[in-house]
Order: structure tokens, then C-alpha cells, then sequence
């Protein structure tokens, strides 16, 4: 890990050496949510849904792991995607992280929760999957520690001194350790998992609080009609997936590169039986 230096933050290095536009886009635009890129992409699912069935390792593996997993590999093959805004400057995040929600139960009064992985260096898709599955455990019988953090704020007397402080302290990279460690809106992707519930893929918007950028929501899956050269007509089952982005951490061309390279890890799950820091098949260098 590299030394701290002075402007950097507790989460994340102070990019110091970047082109003017970059430098310049967070002081004209200095809100996420005002600065969200938006995009769709249909998965095929026949290699994703075989891989799944011929699995060898305990536990049962979804199409929403393979996408957690393929997310983080993205993000930690593609830098520029887990960069954030804070303050008006652009920050290299330290770690690689994803949280998405879990439902205790499926009620409308069922109590939601929220879970947090974090990526090392020689983790797998199967390495990965297994975290996910302790969060979600953890999640369903027990307190995750987002929760924990929100009820003892709940029973603190000036809620709104307490909003001020909190964003003064996120602002400035003063944020406590534990609580970016227990924030889903600290990571470096949320992901949102609609298809569990039957819904079709929509959007989800930013935050101003925290330091995620990358915003993944999953819909349902669905056969679809597509024409080969000659017009004949084939039926393939394909997944929705859109993503948000903050558009001011990069630029469209970076964007594309990494979403195809999302799509093809997808896709292709076996890919990521390789450590999520290595990159065999040209992955990085996906041409558009």
C-alpha cells in the first residue's frame, strides 16, 4: 500500500496528476447526482446458466453473484471505474468493494438489510461467491453492520446536528474507519438485485453522501428474438443490466470499454476462475 500522503483521504489517494477537464469538471459540477451517465445492456445467459449447472464447489452459485463478481473484477482490472469525487477532487479509492441489499424476508413488512464485500487480490468467482453467501447468512439471521451503525444514531437526541457533522466529516475524508466500513454508499459499486422480485431493470441514481459512483441494477430474464445475416430468427434468454455512473471520473471511451468488458465476464464465468487481479485473455484491451 502506498504512503499516505498530505490531501489524500483515510479511503482513497488524491489524484494529483490529471488533465484539465477532469480537474475542472468537479468545481463546475460539484454534485453526483447532478452528473449521472446511464446505461443498458442485455447479457446472454447461455453460457452463464451452464456454468452455474456444472459448477464444482459447495453452495449454490446465482446469476446475480456472477454479476457481483464481475463487477469486482471490472472495477479492479478498469481504476478509473472506482474513482470518486469528494470535496471537489478526484480520489483513487483504496479498496475494492460492492454492497447490495438483502430481504430478510419477502413481505412488505420483511426488514431490509444491507450487505458489504470486499475484494483481495487472488480472490475468485469462487472465493467471491462464498463471501457473498456468508454476507447474505449473516444478513437473514442476524444484524449486519450498517444496521447496528443506524440504530445507535436513531437513539442520539439533534438528528440534524448530527446530519451536519456527518457530512462535514464525509466531505473532508474525516469519516471513522468503521463507518466506511459498514456504509454501502463508501463502495466501490451498490448493486440492486430487481429481478429477484419480478421486476424489469430500471435505473438507480447517486448519492451526494458517500463516495460510490457505479450504480448496478439487475432485471428479470427474458427470452428475446434475434436475426442472424440471412433474417432467420433465433430466441436467446438474456439478462438487463443497467449501470449509473458518475460521468466526471472518466471519460465515454473508458465507460464503453469496461462495460463490455462487464458484459463479457458475464457471459463467460470461467474467466473469472482466474485471480481477479489477472488478466490472461485480453480482457483490458477490448476493442470497441
Amino acid at each position: 500500500m502506498k504512503r499516505r500522503r498530505w490531501g489524500d483521504r483515510r479511503d482513497g489517494r488524491l489524484l494529483r496528476n490529471i488533465d484539465s477537464m477532469h480537474y475542472v469538471m468537479p468545481l463546475m459540477y460539484p454534485n453526483r447526482c447532478d452528473n449521472e451517465a446511464y446505461m443498458t445492456m442485455q447479457v446472454d445467459l447461455k453460457n452463464a446458466e451452464s456454468y452455474i449447472r456444472n459448477k464444482s464447489w459447495e453452495g449454490k452459485l446465482t446469476i446475480f453473484e456472477i454479476v457481483i463478481a464481475a463487477a469486482l473484477k471490472t472495477i479492479w482490472l478498469r481504476p478509473q471505474m472506482n474513482r470518486f469525487i469528494a470535496n471537489k477532487n478526484i480520489y483513487q479509492r483504496n479498496d475494492v468493494t460492492a454492497a447490495f441489499t438483502v430481504k430478510k424476508t419477502f413481505a412488505d413488512d420483511g426488514e431490509e438489510t444491507l450487505a458489504r464485500i470486499e475484494a483481495h487480490k487472488g480472490d475468485t468467482i469462487e472465493t467471491l461467491s462464498k463471501k457473498i453467501a456468508q454476507q447474505i447468512h449473516l444478513c437473514k439471521t442476524g444484524v449486519d453492520e450498517s444496521t447496528k451503525a443506524m440504530n445507535v444514531i436513531q437513539k442520539i437526541p439533534g438528528k440534524h446536528l448530527i446530519g451536519l457533522i456527518a457530512r462535514f466529516l464525509d466531505r473532508h475524508g474525516m469519516m471513522p474507519g468503521a463507518v466506511i466500513a459498514s456504509d454501502p454508499y463508501q463502495c466501490s459499486v451498490v448493486l440492486t438485485n430487481l429481478g429477484s422480485i419480478g421486476m424489469n431493470v430500471g435505473y438507480h441514481h447517486l448519492m451526494n453522501w458517500g463516495t460510490n459512483s457505479v450504480f448496478i441494477v439487475v432485471g428479470s430474464k427474458a427470452k428475446r428474438a434475434h436475426f442472424g445475416p440471412e433474417g432467420v430468427a433465433s430466441m436467446r434468454r438474456e439478462l438487463a443490466v443497467s449501470v449509473t455512473i458518475d460521468e466526471r471520473i472518466s471519460d465515454g471511451f473508458y465507460y464503453a470499454r469496461s462495460l463490455r468488458m462487464l458484459k463479457k465476464l458475464i457471459e463467460n464465468p470461467e474467466l473469472m476462475e482466474l485471480p481477479i487481479e489477472v488478466d490472461k485473455t485480453g480482457l483490458a484491451e477490448v476493442i470497441l
